[in-house]
């Protein structure tokens, strides 16, 4: 009973590591899925369908490249966030709100918008928990 009440009194002196964590490892799923989808855009060239409207000024083969090295800075930059790199922090925040604005440019332009609006909303989930709160987080992940 000792042990389980120390424990968790040990695991309220710790500043959101699980948050952290999760927001590495989200960042890693974000930077994969945005690589893939700029791979399907470079190989299938007629996959994504854009009207008139477009809010890309570019074409598919070179928004597929930019997707790709995006989705490349977004994983490495969760595997550095994940081993407490405080620069990482800062450079997940400004990525992630560029992917935001990103999503939001689909937003209007695709039929199917569902996975705008999620890939939006794990990024904001993403970017509360590495705006939250972040002292002692190296400290926490040596104990």
């Amino acid at each position: 009973m000792a042990a389980t009440s120390a424990a968790y009194s040990d695991s309220q002196s710790r500043p959101m590591v699980g948050w952290i964590v999760f927001a590495a490892t989200m960042m890693m799923v974000i930077g994969s899925i945005d690589f893939f989808e700029g791979l399907i855009a470079v190989i299938r060239k007629e996959y994504y369908v854009l009207g008139p409207n477009q809010v890309i000024v570019f074409n598919m083969t070179t928004w597929g490249w930019l997707m790709m090295l995006f989705g490349i800075v977004l994983f490495l930059t969760g595997m550095a966030l994940w081993s407490g790199m405080t620069w990482a922090r800062w450079v997940a925040i400004v990525a992630l709100s560029v992917n935001v604005l990103g999503q939001l440019s689909w937003l209007g332009s695709t039929n199917n918008s569902l996975w705008a609006l999620t890939a939006i909303a794990l990024n904001i989930i993403v970017l509360y928990a590495l705006t939250a709160r972040w002292t002692g987080y190296r400290d926490a992940m040596g104990a």
